[in-house]
Order: C-alpha cells, then sequence, then structure tokens
C-alpha cells in the first residue's frame, strides 16, 4: 500500500513538473515571438530612415537647393551678373534670357554659356514645369535649375550639388522609436470628399482634397487627422501635422507622414515616420502648414526632431 501511495507522489509530482516546464517555455516562446516583432519594427524604421537619408542628401536632393527665382511676365535675364533680372548664385554671367508669354514659358541660351538643355548642346526650349514627369532642365557645371508653378505663380528652382547645406550637412536627429505611436486608425470616408484649406510658407492657400478621416486613440484619448490627396489618382494619403512639440522638439510649421490606402476600414499612421519639411533645410523650398484641424493637443515624441544645422 505504502509503495502504492509513492508511485502515486511521484506521478502525480511529475505531471506537475511536466506542466510548469510547459508553462515556462509558452511564456519564453511568447517573449521570443515579442522580441523577434520587435525587432523587425526596429529594423523596418531603421531602414525607412537610411531611404529618408539617401534622398534628402542625393545630389539633386533637397539640400541642393540654392535659389527659387519668381518670374515676370515678358522677358526676364538670367545669369550671375547682378544687372540680371534674376541673379543667379553661381552660373555664367549671362546665361540667357527665359520669356514668359500667354502662360507659356520659353529660354534662350546665351551661346557662350555653356548651359544645356536637358542635357543636349540647344539654344532654345520651352521649358516644362514640375508637374510633368521629367520637367525641362537647364544645366550648367554643378548647377541646375528647372520650372516650377506654385498658385499661378512661375519661378525657377536651382539647385548645385556643391551645395554648403549639403556639403556641411549635419545629419537627422529622432526620437526613440516608440512602437506604440504606430496606431491603426479607423477611416471614416466622406462621401463626397471634402476640401481642405492648406496654407504655405509663401501665404497663400491650396484647397486640397480630403478623401476622409482617420479617427484614433493614444494613450486613452481619442484623436483624428485629415489626411489630403496630392494628386487625384493618389497612392497614399498624406498628413501635414503639428502637435505639442512643435516649435520646440520638432520644427514649428508642420511635419509630414505618408501612410497607404485605407483597407477594411482601417489606414495605419506611424508617427516613428514623421519627418521635416524641406523648409527645415532651406529657405528655397515652398512647403505647406498643418492645418488647424491637424494640431494635435499633444506631445507625439515620435519620429524625426528638429535640425541642428537649420535656419529655423
Amino acid at each position: 500500500m505504502l509503495k502504492t501511495s509513492l508511485l502515486l507522489v511521484a506521478a502525480i509530482s511529475g505531471i506537475q513538473l511536466m506542466s510548469a516546464d510547459v508553462t515556462t517555455d509558452q511564456a519564453a516562446n511568447k517573449k521570443i515571438g515579442a522580441d523577434t516583432s520587435a525587432s523587425a519594427y526596429t529594423q523596418e524604421i531603421d531602414s525607412w530612415r537610411k531611404q529618408r537619408l539617401d534622398r534628402l542628401t542625393a545630389p539633386d536632393g533637397w539640400l541642393s537647393l540654392i535659389g527659387l527665382h519668381w518670374l515676370k511676365d515678358g522677358t526676364n535675364t538670367v545669369g550671375s551678373d547682378k544687372a540680371n533680372s534674376v541673379v543667379l548664385a553661381k552660373g555664367p554671367a549671362k546665361l540667357g534670357v527665359v520669356t514668359v508669354s500667354d502662360g507659356k514659358v520659353t529660354i534662350a541660351i546665351d551661346p557662350h554659356s555653356g548651359a544645356t538643355i536637358d542635357g543636349e548642346k540647344k539654344i532654345s526650349a520651352e521649358l516644362l514645369d514640375d508637374s510633368h514627369p521629367k520637367p525641362t532642365t537647364v544645366a550648367f557645371g554643378t548647377v541646375r535649375f528647372y520650372l516650377i508653378e506654385r498658385n499661378g505663380k512661375k519661378g525657377l528652382r536651382v539647385k548645385d550639388s556643391e551645395a554648403t547645406t549639403r556639403t556641411k550637412f549635419l545629419g537627422l536627429d529622432y526620437f526613440p522609436i516608440d512602437p506604440t505611436w504606430r496606431v491603426e486608425a479607423k477611416w471614416v470616408p466622406f462621401k463626397p470628399s471634402h476640401t481642405l484649406d492648406i496654407p504655405n510658407v509663401l501665404g497663400d492657400i491650396d484647397k486640397s482634397e480630403v478623401p476622409g478621416k482617420a479617427v484614433f486613440t493614444h494613450d486613452g484619448k481619442t484623436f483624428e487627422l485629415l489626411p489630403v490627396l496630392e494628386e487625384p489618382d493618389a497612392k497614399e494619403l498624406f498628413f501635414i501635422i503639428a502637435d505639442r512639440t512643435s516649435g520646440k522638439q520638432t520644427y514649428g510649421a508642420a511635419r509630414f507622414i505618408y501612410s497607404d490606402m485605407p483597407k477594411d476600414g482601417k489606414v495605419v499612421i506611424d508617427f516613428n515616420k514623421a519627418y521635416n519639411p524641406p523648409c527645415v533645410f532651406t529657405s528655397f523650398a515652398t512647403c505647406p502648414l498643418a492645418p488647424p484641424e491637424n494640431r494635435l493637443p499633444v506631445p507625439v515624441t515620435a519620429g524625426e526632431m528638429k535640425y541642428r544645422g537649420g535656419h529655423h
């Protein structure tokens, strides 16, 4: 009888030990899964940051801007000589003449300037603006410019791969990666779409299409954001935001976030991918400002921080 009892106790103890081992293994596996997921997310954000840096520091990236010159109707002489209508920071003294007439912009190149048009030795051409897939590019040495149009105004955007903003770039700073700021928002479509007034640094107002609103909860509080479509056939939502870090740890005017289009009534907004507009790095950009509807009443301590070398 005693022997039987001892065997029974041993068997029960064994089952308990096995149960404890299984529970421990499950907990360990769950932790490994969580660690793996966190590691994969960190790698995703690190990869995104590298791509962001590569685009920004490219020879023709935003850091290469050295000028933005608005054109008047009629003839505009262009060159580095101060007698020109458009005085370039760098380039031949007399590059040529840009003519604005009936909404069309053309350029006549000085044959002694050494400039090219779309990589070819041409003396004249119509300038297609940056709303086209390939705007007409006039180049000389390390400098190039192309036409832009903003709210009916036409200008020359000038870039130099040797711009000091590029060659003396100080790098980007970020808040620590915080997975809680990757939120899955409820998507509330607007049918029909709404229109939102988006101010920019020039003092102009752009009317942008808003296809719906994103409603999300963070730290027990509910917020709404209105994304815009940059183009009618846009494949991403564009959020222009500000928050309680704006003007302190982050750029005061706005930060940008792109998100995939809504799926199954949800849209993911990753604030760890919030980044600075080009106006942080140069005074020659035309950036939108965060509309009142997208100014969050809390500090968003995620994403890109204020640029150490910024002129703002």
